[in-house]
């Protein structure tokens, strides 16, 4: 009995694998452990295999890939509508052995190791970052407790504290201010953590040719650009630029019936780090327009939204049609050029 279609629903040590034939029967259901999947997988026949999206699955996917096997990897959300009965192993791998063969399932491109590589980069950035912001913020929090009161920004904090610490005058006790000392050095420490990261991120996006032609769009800088070009890989897996608006969350959501539609604010699906980037950059390009000149096109699009509507949501709409100019770029092997107008059919 030929078995064409297989779902494994991934785990750290025991994973459970769901296999069927061509007439969609169940030939097994089992768990395997860990150093069984290999030898387990490298003697079927090719099939096509699906998988969740999740942890370690763009490594099984690779390592699965090379031993001849089709492999498809879907977001965990298209997949739970296909569980039947109550949540297991079993019902999962059924589930995701059925969804792999939908028509209609949308697939996640699977990423190399050099892309796993820099987003890693990326993330530890990212966590660095939260953690330099929360060690600002709780030594803020502790001088507003002896009435000293220091504005946002780290730079405040570097200037003000070093000079209250000093500070012989003022009635902080000599443990608090040794605290602050050593809470000061770790903001520091922090930084030149990020600092670092960055300085890798944008070695990787000068090796890029990909990465270099997005930098060319305005409001995507060298860090905005690296994690796109890393995120989206091959950019034809998608069928157009809406579908990576909509992917990064950039869309409005809809509740509609009836005939009649209702749009809502953005669905704020997909990476959220790839979106925050996004609209921060426009943010920056809505600010720099006011004082640009108003004959650019990009000047000219930017500033009526803003008259149209506000700031946030001039920054939303920006950011959505650089995520439709990147997969244009990206899909057709172009590059940027500003003004470019599509030629009518």
């Amino acid at each position: 009995m030929k078995i064409t279609t297989i779902g494994i629903d991934l785990a750290k040590n025991v994973f459970q694998v769901h296999g069927v034939d061509e007439h969609g029967r169940t030939v097994f259901n089992k768990p395997l452990k860990r150093e069984q999947m290999a030898s387990f997988f490298v003697n079927l026949p090719a099939c096509l295999i699906g998988m969740e999206a999740c942890g370690s699955a763009h490594h099984w996917a690779r390592k699965l890939q090379s031993m001849g096997h089709t492999v498809r990897l879907m977001a965990p959300q298209f997949v739970k509508p296909y569980v039947k009965t109550n949540k297991n192993d079993a019902a999962d791998a059924q589930a995701i052995c059925e969804a792999v063969t939908r028509p209609s399932m949308r697939f996640v491109p699977i990423k190399n190791v050099e892309q796993q590589g820099v987003l890693a980069l990326h993330r530890a950035r990212q966590g660095f970052v939260k953690a330099r912001t929360a060690q600002a913020n709780q030594i803020r929090g502790l001088l507003a407790e002896f009435g000293f009161v220091i504005a946002q920004g780290r730079h405040h904090i570097t200037e003000r504290v070093p000079q209250l610490i000093e500070d012989a005058c003022n009635e902080l006790p000599g443990a608090f201010r040794r605290l602050i000392q050593r809470l000061l050095e770790h903001l520091q420490e922090l930084d030149r953590q990020v600092q670092e990261l960055e300085v890798q991120i944008v070695a990787w996006h000068r090796q890029s040719d990909l990465s270099r032609k997005l930098e060319q769009i305005p409001g995507i800088g060298p860090i905005t650009a690296c994690a796109l070009a890393a995120s989206l890989g091959d950019a034809k897996s998608f069928k157009d630029g809406r579908q990576v608006a909509a992917w990064l969350g950039l869309v409005p959501r809809q509740h509609s019936s009836g005939g009649k539609q209702n749009l809502l604010g953005i669905s704020k699906r997909g990476d959220t780090y790839l979106r925050t980037l996004l609209i921060h950059g426009a943010r920056s390009v809505i600010y720099h327009a006011q004082n640009k000149d108003q004959d650019s096109p990009q000047c000219c699009w930017v500033n009526g939204v803003v008259q149209r509507r506000n700031k946030n949501v001039a920054a939303v709409a920006l950011a959505n049609k650089n995520a439709r100019i990147v997969w244009a770029l990206l899909a057709h092997e172009r590059s940027y050029e500003s003004g470019y107008v599509r030629e009518q059919a």
